[in-house]
């Protein structure tokens, strides 16, 4: 038995009173800022199917776990479906890191599966309608049940994040001159999940089983959770706006039957495109904890080229269109060194992940591997397009009059340029086409806005 494994069988012998094994753990893909373990206690009572929720060991966050425990019990208490608490702690020596233990649920929680496959067609038929009673039934949670739970200014706090990458993104300027002139109007806080989506919702052909990964809860504004269940990236390909499941209306019509009053879809919307931001700025925090040495890992380096593509939702979501096709030139061969040239070698890496790596008996390192092959299929991309794309963005920024990236972003901030100017939209547009066309050039076809 693993350390882990031992550590597990410690505590529920304890907490049982007699002799638990743990057998078939095993860590899920799931996860990139904690682990998510699946296994089986085996004790008097027979065999029990559990999960295992702990912080990565050496990144505590032991109020964070300790929240995220009152939460579900809080959850449980107001009707809304979550995984049964069998325990929790934060002391280190238990299993390592703050925990929590809850029972297994069947179900699904893969967004591409649960909407593509014949089997959820009819869970999927009425689902937007449920998501929406859920969220009410979250947001009726009294905010006391959850002690220590943190609010701050939607757009301050974003604006904070964002200032302390050091990363201008002028994308990311003209949506936050929006969103501060464009606040809705207030409502009463409430108990916000925090990351209510697809990959968070346990899903089965009946429809939700339960609410997932609770570490994002805060006070806040409910329709946050309304609008981040609309941002465009999990959608999955799909067109319909909530979730790729269903309509805004079918969302708001089921929240309205549960909590007797019905969001303001607008609002909605300006938090659709306040977690888009989020979203971009979260994607690139991650690939910081790789690039400092925090946490190395080709998953967080990946997540960090997931920028553009909410650069990409979050003009679209501004009413920036998409700009034409438009075929880049390659980089011309170098002669130096020869072959096999760095492209050629990048795709060899590539081959090697995708035939050998990928075909594992090991489900989490053959999704480290398709990882790593999207990875490197980025850099080929870039080898071969980005001398031309980035000729081209300097001619943009000496068309608009600024010297680099955070001098247009400087103005944007201080309104030396309006962040309604044609000109600007065409050019930011352009930038973040051919960013994706790097990073991940399927995602510009995608359908819906």
């Amino acid at each position: 038995m693993t350390e882990l494994g031992a550590a597990l069988a410690r505590r529920l012998t304890a907490l049982a009173g007699a002799d638990v094994t743990v057998e078939g753990l095993r860590r899920l893909t799931a996860g990139a800022s904690r682990e998510t373990w699946s296994f089986s206690a085996v004790g008097p009572g027979g065999r029990r199917r559990l999960a295992l929720r702990r912080d990565q060991p050496g990144a505590d966050r032991p109020a964070g776990m300790a929240r995220e425990a009152a939460v579900i019990a809080a959850a449980a208490r107001a009707g809304v479906r979550v995984p049964p608490l069998v325990d929790s702690g934060t002391d280190t020596a238990t299993v390592g890191s703050p925990y929590l233990v809850t029972e297994h649920v069947d179900g699904e929680t893969l967004g591409p599966r649960l909407l593509r496959e014949d089997r959820y067609a009819a869970a999927r038929a009425g689902l937007a309608a449920e998501l929406g009673r859920t969220l009410a039934r979250v947001h009726a949670i009294p905010v006391a049940d959850v002690p220590g739970l943190e609010a701050a200014d939607p757009v301050e706090s974003l604006r904070a994040t964002y200032d302390a990458l050091d990363e201008p993104l002028p994308a990311v300027e003209i949506a936050l001159r929006r969103l501060d002139r464009e606040r809705p109007d207030a409502v009463g806080e409430a108990v916000v999940h925090g990351d209510f989506r697809l990959g968070n919702l346990m899903i089965d052909e009946g429809g939700l089983r339960a609410v997932l990964d609770w570490e994002m809860v805060h006070r806040g504004d409910p329709r946050e959770d309304l609008g981040w269940l609309c941002v465009k990236c999990w959608r999955f390909g799909r067109e319909l706006p909530v979730a790729g499941l269903g309509t805004v209306d079918e969302l708001l019509d089921g929240y309205a039957e549960v909590a007797g009053v019905r969001p303001d879809p607008a609002a909605v919307h300006w938090w659709r495109v306040h977690r888009t931001v989020w979203w971009a700025l979260g994607c690139r925090e991650m690939a910081g904890r790789h690039l400092d040495g925090t946490t190395p890992s080709v998953e967080l380096a990946a997540i960090g080229r997931r920028v553009a593509e909410q650069e990409h939702d979050l003009l679209l979501a501004l009413d920036v269109p998409d700009t034409a096709d438009r075929p880049a030139a390659e980089a011309p061969r170098p002669d130096l060194p020869g072959r096999p040239s760095a492209t050629d070698l990048v795709e060899a890496v590539a081959g090697f992940l995708r035939d050998d790596v990928m075909t594992v008996d090991d489900e989490r390192l053959a999704y480290l591997a398709r990882v790593a092959t999207g990875v490197l299929d980025g850099v080929g991309r870039e080898l071969r397009l980005g001398p031309d794309h980035e000729r081209r963005h300097r001619e943009r920024l000496a068309g608009l009059g600024y010297r680099d990236q955070a001098d247009l972003a400087r103005a944007i901030r201080s309104g030396a340029v309006d962040d309604t100017d044609p000109a600007l939209l065409a050019a930011v547009r352009a930038d973040v086409t051919d960013k994706l066309a790097v990073t991940n050039p399927r995602y510009a076809a995608l359908p819906g806005r």
